[in-house]
């Protein structure tokens, strides 16, 4: 039987790594996996997680999502010249006033975030639609779908990716290929530990105002108490990514988390967005208000 081609970005770490597992170490081999990373220094970790499986179920490659050149050469590098299936998991976070945020950071939030999913997207798009078949699967964000305080380019960013996958969405069904982003909250991942933030007792915060510095002060101990009590782990999430990839026809969005859900809706039953921003307001800086409560 003819394995399905999975090529995964961002696999260094995380959901990529821990789906580039799952699929490689598949009982029956139904999947061939290419896990592919910015830095192959960081593949021992993903080795040591698949040690003792088939050979034909995975290959690592470079590919950093920002360098056409590097997308061009690890597409050459898949064996069978088609991939059944995308997964655009790369990507990076930016949090802190936006006044802290630096041009150049700014900046590499986009070229990952953004760019990088185009770039990867439009590097396999063509094959699929020859062959009339495909799925492109996305690691998106409740942060793609709701304003976040101090996360303002971060959320930019992926408000972006959804605004690319819709429109793609409604062109390739035509095509028989389907996109499908995956909505997840918060996810015990190295995802917080590694993305940029702004310093709540660094230099960048002294000039600002002092409500301002307060307020961050409070949106990060709502951050960790959120990751705290309804982070999920790992393998919760990857089981989302596991149906978007066996379902004949995956919708446009799954959810990995019911959590959010009250105050996503909010954005649909008041479209102007006044009550969106009030309960979004409270749930960060109303301490010790059950998230119910607040939308």
């Amino acid at each position: 039987m003819e394995k399905t081609v999975v090529l995964i970005t961002g696999c260094s770490s995380g959901i990529g790594l821990g789906l580039a597992v799952r699929l490689a170490s598949d009982a029956s081999r139904r999947f061939k996996v290419y896990a592919t990373m910015r830095n192959l220094a960081k593949k021992e970790r993903l080795l040591e997680c698949v040690r003792g499986c088939h050979a034909s179920t995975l290959e690592i490659l470079q590919l950093d999502v920002t360098d056409p050149l590097s997308l061009a050469a690890a597409a050459q590098q898949v064996q069978e010249q088609r991939v059944d299936v995308l997964v655009c998991n790369a990507g990076v976070g930016l949090m802190g006033p936006l006044e802290t945020c630096s041009f150049q950071a700014m900046k590499t939030i986009f070229d990952v975030n953004v760019f990088g999913t185009i770039g990867t997207i439009q590097a396999f798009l063509p094959g699929m639609k020859r062959r009339k078949a495909g799925k492109i699967i996305i690691s998106s964000s409740v942060g793609a779908l709701q304003g976040i305080p101090f996360n303002a380019v971060y959320c930019a960013s992926k408000f972006a990716v959804e605004g690319l996958c819709e429109s793609l969405a409604v062109i390739l069904q035509q095509f028989n290929v389907h996109v499908t982003l995956i909505e997840c909250g918060p996810v015990n991942t190295s995802f917080l530990a590694n993305l940029q933030r702004t310093d709540a007792e660094g230099s960048a915060l002294q000039g600002l105002d002092p409500q301002t510095r307060a307020l961050y002060s409070q949106y990060l101990q709502h951050c960790q108490s959120l990751f705290r009590d309804v982070a999920q782990d790992t393998e919760e999430v990857l089981q989302v990514f596991l149906e978007a990839i066996c379902a004949p026809c995956p919708p446009l969005r799954s959810f990995t988390t019911q959590f959010f859900m009250p105050l996503t809706r909010l954005k649909l039953t008041s479209p102007d967005g006044s009550e969106y921003v009030r309960a979004m307001h409270k749930f960060v800086f109303s301490a010790g208000k059950a998230q119910g409560d607040q939308a």
